[in-house]
Order: C-alpha cells, then structure tokens, then sequence
C-alpha cells in the first residue's frame, strides 16, 4: 500500500518527469558518442589495413614475386593457411 502511494507520488511530481527527460537526454547523447567513436574506429582500422596492403603489395614487387591478388589474399587469410600447408613461414 505505502510502495504504491509513493509510485502515485512519484507520477504527479514535476521533479519527476523533468529527471527523466534529464536523462533521456544524457542517455541519448551517450549514444550518439559511441556511435561517433564507432564510426572513427572502423575507419581508421579500414586505413591502416589499405596501409598495410599497399605496403605488402610495394614489397612483393620490389622482390619480383607475382603482387595480383596480394590484397585478397591478405584480407582472406589465405596466405597465413598456405605457410602451414607448404611448411613455410
């Protein structure tokens, strides 16, 4: 009975309803921060990745060996499969 007039209570406050809205506020930028940071994220590792691509591409070439398909191969790990199956690393 006491747990429910306070609930009664709490509903007609104005202090209430403007804690709430306070912290739907807060909630909601929250989100959209981590989704910013998110965002900042994925690029940056999508960046490095192109980095480290290019650079594997760049030294493949200067030894002479075949660069087509470097890239995939890299992004699919096929060449880390093939070490183990040819015995090198």
């Amino acid at each position: 009975m006491i747990a429910l007039a306070t609930v009664i209570h709490m509903l007609r406050s104005r202090r209430f309803y403007e804690r709430l809205f306070g912290f739907a506020v807060v909630v909601a930028a929250l989100a959209r921060i981590s989704k910013e940071n998110q965002a900042s994220t994925m690029a940056r590792l999508a960046a490095w990745d192109k980095r480290q691509v290019q650079r594997l591409e760049r030294k493949a070439k200067s030894h002479g060996r075949a660069v087509k398909g470097t890239g995939q191969m890299m992004r699919s790990g096929v060449s880390g499969r093939m070490s183990k199956t040819t015995g090198r690393t």
